[in-house]
């Protein structure tokens, strides 16, 4: 069993092999293929066919096995790496240590948004974006977004989706209004920046290629979900007798939880079913 570390208590040491084998992932073309598969998999309630990676019960089991898989891809570059998490209720603004240059460079300038400092700057050399939904080959941010401003969410907004017992509730979408995932994901209803809860604020404050399925793009992606999967494993600790609900696919009558992912069903792409990812102590855990 590995650990995944608060990215503020990582060393001089660990964060340079941790740049290191992202950016080696990235030589190798293997880092495309997250930031694709990512893309393939964004399925809204408005698409077709099943909601596997994002605004169903599956959001959390799925996230969990992708952040496993590019993580053994790390491992396989340099074994002493692991994911980091980013815990954005106190690292929580551009100062944060995690935006300096030696780590995930800071944020974009104005204009055009291109980020221009640390070691996933587009002028570095070694970060050129192929993959993606969007126009251009840099890396964007706008943290905070000060045309439409945004804050990072709070302790106590997280503390609100961890204190719901139940793991998820019909009708299974980003409408569900009960049920820690949503509460978690965010999706939430309401005007301006209220609609983006937890997890979906983070993405909209850091902004630039963080917006959409392409955000893998940016390698704090990795740091983010690292941080949501910590809190889930905070969740299931607190609420040990809670199961991932639905337990079976509903009915397809059922126009919505026909298209959510059940207990023992397999998640494309790979096939492991939600129950599988419950349980990761024999794996990792977070200090």
């Amino acid at each position: 069993m590995y650990v995944r570390k608060n990215q503020r208590d990582l060393t001089r040491a660990e964060r340079r092999k941790y740049v290191g084998a992202v950016l080696e992932l990235k030589r190798r073309g293997t880092y495309d293929q997250f930031v694709k598969t990512h893309i393939d998999f964004y399925t809204a309630d408005g698409d077709t066919g099943l909601r596997v990676a994002h605004m169903g019960p599956s959001f959390l089991p799925w996230h969990r096995r992708f952040l496993l898989d590019f993580e053994s891809a790390l491992r396989e570059v340099d074994p002493s790496v692991t994911v980091p998490y980013w815990d954005w209720t106190k690292d929580n603004t551009p100062a944060s240590s995690i935006w300096h240059d030696d780590f995930m460079g800071g944020n974009g300038r104005r204009g055009d948004l291109q980020v221009m400092t640390g070691p996933f700057a587009h002028v570095g050399g070694s970060w050129d974006i192929t993959v993606s939904v969007t126009d251009g080959n840099f890396l964007t941010r706008d943290l905070g977004r000060p045309s439409q401003a945004i804050g990072l969410p709070t302790k106590a907004q997280l503390a609100w989706a961890e204190s719901d017992p139940a793991y998820d509730s019909a009708p299974w979408n980003s409408t569900s209004s009960e049920g820690f995932r949503n509460k978690l994901e965010g999706w939430g209803s309401g005007s301006g920046t209220d609609r983006w809860r937890n997890h979906n604020r983070v993405h909209r404050w850091v902004s630039g290629l963080m917006l959409g399925g392409g955000s893998v793009n940016d390698p704090v992606f990795w740091l983010h979900h690292s941080f949501v999967d910590s809190v889930w494993s905070r969740w299931q600790h607190k609420h040990p007798k809670a199961v991932y609900l639905p337990d079976s696919t509903a009915p397809e009558s059922d126009a919505f939880g026909s298209r959510a992912v059940g207990r023992d069903e397999p998640m494309a792409p790979w096939g492991d079913s939600p129950s599988s990812m419950w349980d990761h102590s024999a794996i990792y855990r977070y200090a």
